[in-house]
């Protein structure tokens, strides 16, 4: 195939998992760096597990991302429609095509007769699997007579399409990231194709959907892997050239062994999502990187190197940039472990190279309480945000620039207060603060304090720490003729007439 052409196919079970996100990642940026193309296709053939506002919350996590699909349902493209659910008249044609062939077969068996069989195996102490060592003897059109498949079917008999696995052969299998393989098809069982309302199951369905839609290279998790010789075989069954597969590792939990789930986010206090999804039938909400304050270049940025190292172990880039350099042979075998903490240094990272003013706007769109002018927000911003995490820290950790302190830390007070401290401050307010006259800026602030405490014999620490005390509450914060600034002349006289009241 000579375009390089990927594919993100979710099924629109639930909300999009960090692994989901970091699939379609590695999907675009492949895609991108070859001057490929990425779709996005739904596959919602499983509609006993299907969830309401599913497949919204996937395409709007994406495009939160930045993960632009060429095509997909809300877009259309040239292999529309690109839901499963809307492709029904496509794959009536391939049952039809594949049952022709020596790879498939029809199976009548009841979920009953199968539970049934599957009980007798368990009492003896095996294991069933419909294989085969066992089709021959069940109730398919392999082991019935030609007369009993056609009456069966005249009586419109409910049955399943069953994939036809081929008799102790060896595949020599090749996956990008994984290398060579082999597996033998004795220790793969019968997979159904088709259930018996017609609907394929996932593995026909997308293997179909791949050769409709020209996939180049199919890019999916580890989990798929086990099905990968099925999928090799359907594709010589079809008489279709197969795409190149690479299987990617699992996103480890921050501690022991396994999968990172939601649980471990509950656990450990991080989202697992994009987005917050609330489930349709019990109304429970579970968080998202969105609203958890993440950024999405920084999101973006993290969840990247969750299995890809670029070139010279460089941590910070654009998604162009990432675009630029991704190399799928250059993706980790081995599982990447999740950590919290990086997450939130990716976070810090780019709260700094944001600019005050889109700082600005961030926080104007978040349900904070931003009573003050633009002009003296964005002092703010400037003073805060290099102790920020997330966004909403600008305001929680200059929290004293809204809102006057009402009580004063007990450690810091200690520290800070004696008995002539009251007189201190209530000469330095007389001394440097015109109420009714022009405001001061920081430096000429800092220069009167300085002045005033030369004059009086006194340490700077005996003047600036009760001050900021009185105008913080703590010991805390940007240096104190900043704050000074910000606040004004007269509010400063306030708060220092407050903590000296406080401390009678």
């Amino acid at each position: 195939m000579e375009k390089v052409r990927v594919r993100f196919a979710p099924s629109p079970t639930g909300p999009l998992h960090l692994g989901g996100v970091r699939t379609a990642l590695y999907d675009y940026l492949f895609a991108k760096s070859q001057g490929g193309e990425f779709v996005l296709r739904i596959e919602d053939t499983d509609t006993a597990r299907y969830v309401e506002g599913a497949e919204e919350y996937i395409e709007e996590a994406l495009e939160w991302c930045g993960i632009t699909a060429d095509e997909s349902p809300k877009k259309g493209g040239k292999f529309a429609p690109y839901r499963q659910s809307e492709r029904r008249h496509i794959y009536d044609g391939y049952t039809e095509q594949i049952l022709k062939t020596d790879y498939a077969y029809i199976a009548f068996d009841t979920s009953e007769e199968l539970d049934a069989i599957r009980a007798e195996y368990e009492a003896r102490g095996d294991v069933f699997s419909y294989d085969n060592k066992t089709r021959n003897r069940l109730r398919n059109s392999l082991a019935l007579s030609e007369e009993e498949v056609e009456t069966l079917l005249l009586n419109k008999t409910p049955y399943v399409v069953r994939f036809k696995m081929p008799v102790d052969r060896t595949l020599n299998l090749e996956d990008i990231i994984r290398g060579k393989f082999s597996v033998n098809t004795n220790t793969l069982d019968d997979k159904v194709l088709v259930k018996n309302d017609g609907m394929p199951t996932y593995h026909f369905a997308n293997i179909i959907d791949d050769h409709e839609m020209k996939i180049s290279h199919v890019i999916r998790g580890e989990e798929w892997l086990p099905s990968l010789g099925l999928h090799t075989l359907l594709y010589e069954a079809m008489d279709w050239e197969a795409p190149q597969f690479a299987h990617l590792s699992l996103i480890l939990k921050p501690e022991g062994k396994g999968k990172l789930s939601k649980r471990d986010g509950d656990k450990f206090g991080f989202p697992v999502f994009p987005l917050n999804f609330t489930d349709p039938v019990t109304g429970n909400v579970s968080k998202g990187y969105r609203e958890s304050g993440y950024l999405p270049e920084a999101f973006i940025n993290m969840v990247a190197l969750l299995g890809w190292s670029p070139a010279d172990d460089k941590e910070i880039l654009s998604l162009d940039e990432m675009t630029k350099e991704f190399d799928l042979n250059k993706v980790h075998k081995a599982g990447a472990r999740f950590s919290k903490e990086k997450a939130e240094w990716f976070n810090h990272q780019y709260i700094q190279m944001k600019s005050d003013e889109e700082l600005l706007e961030i926080l104007k769109g978040s349900d904070l309480n931003l009573a003050l002018p633009d002009e003296k927000l964005l002092k703010i911003i400037h003073l805060m945000k290099e102790r920020a995490t997330f966004p909403k820290d600008i305001y929680e950790n200059g929290k004293f620039f809204f809102e006057a302190p009402t009580s004063y830390d007990e450690k810091a007070s200690k520290k800070a207060w004696n008995d002539e401290t009251s007189d201190i401050l209530k000469e330095l307010a007389l001394s440097i603060l015109n109420i009714e006259g022009k405001e001061d800026n920081a430096e000429t602030l800092k220069q009167k304090i300085h002045d005033f405490a030369e004059k009086k014999a006194l340490g700077m620490g005996k003047v600036m720490m009760p001050l900021r005390l009185a105008l913080v509450g703590e010991l805390k914060g940007p240096d104190v003729p900043d704050i000074m600034e910000l606040l004004g002349n007269a509010e400063v006289s306030t708060r220092i007439n407050n903590a000296i009241n406080n401390f009678k």
